[in-house]
């Protein structure tokens, strides 16, 4: 759960963290090897794997943490398949670089310093 300010914590409380998915958008040329990253990424079979692939542009994971989801798209990506991750409160295409990783406010009902997408978290 994410806690907000409290000009916003009197009208709930609470709201859920975004959620971030894994947009397959090209199966690359590579396409055993991208098949295999479909199937670690997901647990599919070989079949539903394949049949995944060729239906890019697709999403192929679920709504994950921020972290996760761009682990999945490098995985996707060292097997020479093209993915982007999209966050599931604005519909952004998330860049996996360093800095904000979307200038861009977002669209929703929450306060823009509480999202991921352009605000990601420190490492250090």
């Amino acid at each position: 759960m994410l806690h907000l300010p409290d000009s916003l914590s009197r009208r709930g409380g609470c709201v859920e963290e975004p959620g971030f998915r894994v947009l397959l958008t090209e199966s690359g040329n590579r396409t055993t090897e991208a098949i295999r990253a479909i199937r670690k990424v997901t647990g599919l079979s070989l079949w539903n794997s394949r049949l995944l692939l060729n239906s890019a542009p697709v999403a192929v994971t679920e709504a994950d943490w921020l972290e996760a989801a761009q682990d999945a798209a490098d995985v996707l990506e060292a097997a020479g398949a093209h993915a982007t991750v999209l966050c599931d409160w604005c519909d952004r295409t998330i860049t996996r670089v360093a800095g904000p990783l979307d200038p861009a406010p977002c669209s929703g009902p929450w306060p823009p310093e509480t999202c991921r997408a352009s605000h990601p978290p420190t490492t250090d």
